[in-house]
């Protein structure tokens, strides 16, 4: 069975946690809080998630690290992210392609965003992720794993 874990930070409105908690809720995967485990070992893994909501143009610092100082080398990773505005992976592309780890797939999805001039309207993307973006999610992980790996027991 393939060993997988997601790292991820999420902060304000928890947009990547229901992310990360709906695909955990149906395989086996663990879950590592970047801002709470900075120095977490990611050998033990065979695919590895990054996730987080865009914050700046960008994945949370805490991920980047993780990913920049922990990944070990040549590993399949993968990223999620949730955003109000639009994806950006390019740094955190940037941190894994330095160790020379394979690109698997890319997720991302609208985010409920009260960020700066967004919070004078009362925010912009209410209600995301929702229930359709979580089953997406669950779908793209499903599509990293094969059919049966990664599959939570019964």
């Amino acid at each position: 069975m393939l060993n997988c874990a997601i790292v991820y930070h999420s902060s304000h409105h928890g947009n990547t946690k229901k992310l990360v908690d709906a695909i955990a809720q149906g395989h086996t995967v663990t879950l590592i809080d970047a801002s709470r485990e900075p120095q977490a070992d990611l050998r033990p893994y065979d695919l590895i998630g990054f996730a987080s909501g865009i914050y700046g143009g960008r994945f949370h610092r805490s991920v980047l690290a993780l990913a920049r100082d922990r990944l070990p080398e040549g590993r399949r990773v993968f990223f999620l992210c949730t955003y109000g505005g639009r994806p950006n992976y390019k740094a955190i592309s940037q941190a894994v392609q330095a160790r020379s780890a394979v690109e698997a797939g890319r997720f991302g999805c609208r985010g409920f965003d009260t960020f700066g001039p967004f919070k004078l309207v009362g925010g912009i993307a209410k209600g995301r992720p929702n229930q359709q973006d979580l089953e997406a999610a669950c779908r793209f992980f499903q599509g990293l794993c094969g059919p049966e790996a990664g599959q939570a027991p019964n």
